[in-house]
């Protein structure tokens, strides 16, 4: 797993600048800079590209994901509300560079 993800899923979570759980997400996608799906959910995906927001497919389950932002529960998708592009373009090349080696 990226650990530019995970750390900025880490700091993401203490700012509060995260939006979690698929309802929550779809709520509030033009508000999102960057996507985190931990299984495929259609409707997210395709309203996702066409706001043309990036999405990182999390090779880990959604206990995993849940477990990566500190908490005892599931979760199948996290959007980011506030990011900088640099660490949206340093995400997508690491889980790329990740999803190349697997």
């Amino acid at each position: 797993m990226s650990k530019i993800l995970e750390k900025s899923l880490r700091d993401a979570r203490k700012e509060d600048k995260l939006t979690m759980g698929t309802k929550q997400v779809l709520n509030s996608i033009k508000n999102s800079k960057l996507i985190v799906l931990s299984q495929s959910i259609e409707q997210i995906e395709s309203d996702a590209k066409k706001e043309k927001i990036p999405l990182v497919n999390f090779q880990g389950t959604s206990v995993a994901l849940g477990r990566l932002c500190g908490l005892q529960f599931r979760i199948s998708t996290i959007s980011f509300t506030s990011i900088d592009e640099a660490s949206i373009k340093s995400i997508l090349k690491d889980t790329e560079a990740e999803e190349k080696n697997d």
